[in-house]
């Protein structure tokens, strides 16, 4: 075996990892997060690949409960407003899901990602200059798998509106909010997603998304435009 290649025992746990992350909201734990095991979990998120190595994020960590306290007040009104979007029987059932654990976790991270990073010149950005934020989403998706290996759950918490979050956390106008992310020790990792178990959702299995040769399957090619 040489340095470049993992063992066995290698690959499994990454695999265990990915297969055991969960996004969560009600499991909780009061107990501080050391600053060495963040600053590990951060170190992952920034080691992610980004388009011209432009390494467009940045993460707000938010420890402070009044801090705190302003943004779950953001998410009760987004929340309320999301569940009127809904008929009285689904509005029951989304009223009854746990969807943030923004007072629960001891950091909270806000997330965020420059549209026109001056690092990388550009370079792969210039017929799509939306790969800064996806290069983003690839920092977060780090950040969320090292979470789990050190035995810190996470939680996504997307019913923000983004002009509360940068009242709240002075983000300028022109950068971007990806994510605002809840973390900390928890009790216990569910044995399957929230949603599933809540019955809000279920998942498709891997056949059902992926296809060969063009969207929606087939051989038929098509010149170029």
């Amino acid at each position: 075996m040489t340095e470049n290649d993992f063992s066995a025992a290698e690959r499994a746990a990454l695999y265990r990892a990915i297969a055991l992350r969960r996004d969560v909201r009600a499991e909780f734990l009061p107990d501080p997060v050391d600053d060495d095991v963040l600053e590990r979990v951060l170190g992952a998120a920034h080691q992610a690949p980004s388009v011209g190595l432009s390494q467009p994020w940045r993460f707000i960590v938010i420890r402070k409960n009044e801090t705190r306290q302003m943004v779950h007040d953001a998410f009760v009104r987004a929340n309320a407003d999301a569940a009127a979007t809904y008929d009285a029987q689904t509005a029951e059932a989304y009223r009854a899901l746990r969807l943030a654990g923004i007072l629960d976790a001891p950091v909270n991270i806000c997330v965020t990602s420059d549209d026109d990073p001056e690092r990388g010149r550009g370079l792969g950005r210039q017929t799509m200059p939306e790969t800064a934020r996806y290069s983003t989403v690839c920092a977060i998706q780090n950040l969320w798998l090292a979470a789990r290996v050190e035995g810190l759950g996470v939680g996504w918490v997307s019913i923000l509106e983004p002009a509360s979050l940068r009242a709240v956390l002075a983000i300028p106008e022109r950068i971007a909010i990806v994510a605002y992310l809840c973390l900390g020790h928890v009790a216990a990792f569910a044995p399957v997603a929230d949603l599933e178990r809540d019955k809000w959702e279920s998942r498709v299995t891997l056949a059902e998304v992926i296809d060969h040769e063009r969207y929606g399957g087939g051989e038929r090619l098509a010149e170029a435009p």
